[in-house]
């Protein structure tokens, strides 16, 4: 059974920084693309950041919401079948919670589904 379990939300002021992880169990997604996604109370579920399997090079590649771009970077540990989410500059809109994502398919950079979800976890950033 697979499960994606994400961990690293809480409150923090605006102007801070927190890391998200999610790590997967079940199976590996070394070959999958990852992402996180968000949602504000009221508000409909969106994309946050994706990174894509690592080839034979070692290579990733990344993409994000224009909203978080510059502040938010999306890693993964395939070793530890992990990814990550580095948060910086968080704004108060950024408050949401945030899901953790795996085997997503992309067009030209935008997810168009993905087969597994985490539970979230909550980020709540003060102003």
């Amino acid at each position: 059974q697979v499960e994606l379990v994400e961990s690293g939300g809480e409150l923090v002021q605006g102007g801070g920084s927190l890391r998200l992880s999610c790590t997967a169990s079940g199976r590996t997604f070394s070959g999958s693309t990852m992402g996180w996604f968000r949602q504000a109370a009221g508000k409909e579920r969106e994309f946050v950041a994706v990174i894509t399997w690592t080839d034979t090079y070692g290579t990733t590649n990344t993409y994000y919401a224009d909203s978080v771009k510059g502040r938010f970077t999306i890693s993964r540990d395939n070793a530890k079948n992990t990814v990550y989410l580095r948060m910086n500059s968080l704004k108060p809109e950024d408050t949401a919670v945030y899901y953790c994502a795996a085997a997503c398919s992309l067009l030209g950079g935008n997810p168009l589904s993905c087969n597994y979800w985490g539970q979230g976890t909550q980020v709540t950033v003060s102003s």
